[in-house]
């Protein structure tokens, strides 16, 4: 990895808004939320935190590196899984406070933790009693983390 990614400070909202220098605006917290995006099909695959260095990581390598706010550390997706998501295209926002990182994953093409290809696997409807409930978008499930991790 090279050290070699600086991001330009925020300037004139013009050229924050028009401007061709990257000025990414990073939270209260130091993290700019990026959603990630399967670069053939358009699945939203996962929505990630990635801090400054984060970011610099995902840049300079080409794949994904996120800042994860449970355990307050870098973590490279697919690092141990093998499902390293490799970046085809990074935006930003018109404000430059959120990115869409549309990526390929490798492994067995899944992105979510609990075995499925998109984290985003059920929809919030009325339940029975009118109050919000899950509901299975009706996708499978890649893999068992269970088989393949161990139990937890």
């Amino acid at each position: 990895m090279t050290e070699h990614t600086h991001f330009a400070p925020r300037t004139s909202k013009t050229e924050i808004e028009l401007g061709t220098a990257f000025q990414p605006k990073f939270d209260a917290d130091g993290l700019i939320g990026c959603v990630v995006t399967d670069a053939d099909d358009g699945t939203v695959l996962m929505v990630g935190y990635m801090n400054a260095e984060a970011l610099r990581r995902t840049i300079d390598t080409g794949e994904a590196w996120y800042w994860s706010r449970s355990r307050q550390e870098y973590w490279k997706k697919g690092g141990t899984s093998g499902q390293v998501q490799s970046v085809v295209e990074l935006l930003t926002d018109c404000d430059q406070d959120a990115l869409v990182m549309k990526v390929r994953v490798a492994g067995n093409g899944a992105t979510c933790h609990v075995g499925y290809r998109s984290c985003f696997y059920r929809k919030v409807v009325q339940g029975p009693d009118g109050e919000p409930a899950l509901e299975s978008t009706g996708a499978e499930r890649v893999y068992d983390p269970a088989t393949v991790y161990g139990a937890g």
